[in-house]
């Protein structure tokens, strides 16, 4: 059988409201969600077996609960994986969700319900472009695509999207500004206020925080905020990486290798 490239896109998220915990501990969900062009790759040999991860200075778990392995359980299959390692993890850019939606679309798994069992985000990242997600995870309405660019600030460290939802919950479940989750981030990683500070000193524009953190973003490219060139930047001593991205339609098959 020959081998199979995947590509699993970033997703960020728009907007997003925690509607309230559920009775089995999970949370409703409202989010606005795109597609980016920051992408993980998977080579995918349905002869082989193991996975294999260049995680390119990114460090994964490639145990038994990496979510690559958790799909193709999910689908009752065996097959040999690469997975080359682009998006950031814990910065709230659903990369593990990304990769295993990949490996549900290659084995053909449609079914939301088995994506929503891998996590909140899998069921997005199956369907990729622009959707509407609510529940917790497992409702998509797919929008119109919108072109769009985005600069993401990833800082050096990134934020548990289990502590972040506990916090939000021993907090009162405070809202508020486009991401409900805002405040619950801060107070599990308070130093994110600094970079959201650097971010927004750069550019002139009030950053956002993607999905749990610790990504910040604003709308626009690194040249239209004056920053053209420019690859980090953060506390001193502490840059991270600051990236291009551009929103990408469903079914997108072209990586960012940058």
């Amino acid at each position: 059988m020959p081998v199979t490239r995947l590509v699993a896109p970033a997703k960020l998220t728009l907007s997003l409201r925690v509607l309230g915990r559920r009775p089995d501990g999970y949370h409703d969900l409202e989010a606005e969600m795109v597609s980016v062009d920051l992408a993980d790759t998977l080579e995918v040999d349905g002869d082989g077996d193991g996975l294999v991860v260049d995680g390119d200075g990114i460090e994964i778990d490639a145990g038994p609960d990496n979510l690559v392995r958790r799909a193709l359980g999910a689908v009752g299959r065996q097959a040999g994986v690469r997975l080359v390692k682009r998006i950031p993890v814990g910065g709230g850019l659903g990369g593990g969700s990304s990769d295993a939606a990949a490996i549900l679309r290659w084995a053909g798994e449609g079914d939301l319900t088995v994506a929503a069992a891998l996590g909140a985000d899998v069921p997005f990242c199956v369907a990729g472009g622009r959707a509407m997600v609510e529940g917790i995870g497992d409702r998509v309405t797919p929008l119109p695509f919108e072109p769009r660019a985005f600069v993401l600030l990833v800082p050096t460290f990134g934020v548990d999207t289990g502590a972040a939802y506990a916090t939000w919950d021993a907090m009162g479940s405070p809202t508020g500004g486009r991401n409900d989750l805002t405040a619950a981030a801060l107070a599990v990683r308070p130093e994110l206020a600094v970079w959201r500070e650097c971010l927004g000193e750069a550019t002139g524009r009030e950053p956002l925080l993607a999905g749990s953190g610790s990504t910040w973003f604003v709308e626009g490219t690194l040249a239209e905020l004056g920053l053209s060139g420019a690859a980090h930047l953060g506390p001193e001593g502490e840059e991270g990486r600051l990236v291009d991205v551009r929103t990408v339609p469903a079914g997108w098959a072209g990586p960012k290798l940058g």
